[in-house]
């Protein structure tokens, strides 16, 4: 059976369980999914510094499943923005991918795409990561709304009316040929908002799962780790144990 690890670089386990059901149910029953949760940072990534601490709860994500001989044979980070996604594929030795990353080439293939998102101080952060991604020439614009994803995700209804506009808006302001909606915690309102919108809507989570899909029919089951064997090449200072491990 092929494994994926679904990094949540927040500390919000109501998060993961959403992309545990969410992508276990798009993935084929071959496929066993398992979400972990950062164990420490910020409940809800909403700024430069929160995002700075999430990419080091990635790497000791990563370094924790290791430790509990669980090496997957890919990894997808659970957050429309994908912190530590650079990091953690120069050393994991298996395919790594993001939310963000995953949805960015899923709607480029319709054009030129915008993006709907939770939290307003994303916008300087996802236009970074596209750069970096070398998908800013295909990016026509980022909508964000004031409330974040978890805010959206604690009230559903009012988050698929407000949703439903930005994307409206989005696609009339933009002239984007698809539209991201971009968020873990938004994972599943596409399909509601979908046919009210007069472009292709991507959410960012289904475009996880079907970039998991894809790479885990090509790959090979990983193997376990050697006991503290590492690639990243660095001597670890003052961090976890388990990140201590992987110098």
């Amino acid at each position: 059976m092929r494994s994926l690890l679904v990094i949540n670089p927040n500390t919000s386990s109501s998060v993961s369980g959403l992309l545990q059901h969410h992508l276990q149910h798009a993935l084929a029953q071959g496929v066993a999914v398992q979400a972990l949760t950062a164990r420490f940072g910020a409940a809800y990534i909403n700024s430069e510094a929160s995002y700075a601490v999430a990419q080091h709860a990635v790497l000791d994500a990563w370094a924790v499943a290791l430790s509990r001989d669980a090496r997957p044979d890919a990894v997808l980070i659970g957050c429309f923005g994908d912190p530590g996604l650079f990091a953690l594929r120069e050393g994991a030795g298996v395919p790594v991918s993001g939310l963000a990353e995953a949805a960015f080439a899923a709607a480029a293939r319709h054009g030129r795409f915008a993006i709907v998102t939770g939290g307003e101080r994303w916008r300087p952060m996802l236009e970074r990561l596209a750069c970096a991604l070398g998908q800013d020439c295909a990016l026509a614009g980022i909508h964000t709304v004031a409330p974040s994803g978890a805010d959206l995700a604690a009230d559903p209804e009012r988050a698929r009316k407000l949703l439903t506009r930005a994307c409206l808006d989005a696609a009339h302001r933009f002239g984007a040929d698809a539209l991201v909606l971009g968020g873990a915690a938004l994972a599943g309102m596409a399909a509601d908002i979908a046919p009210s919108v007069p472009l292709p809507l991507i959410d960012s989570v289904q475009a996880g799962a079907e970039w998991a899909g894809q790479v885990l029919q090509r790959a090979q089951p990983a193997s376990a780790p050697e006991p503290g064997s590492g690639s990243f090449g660095v001597a670890w200072h003052n961090t976890s144990w388990e990140m201590t491990a992987l110098r």
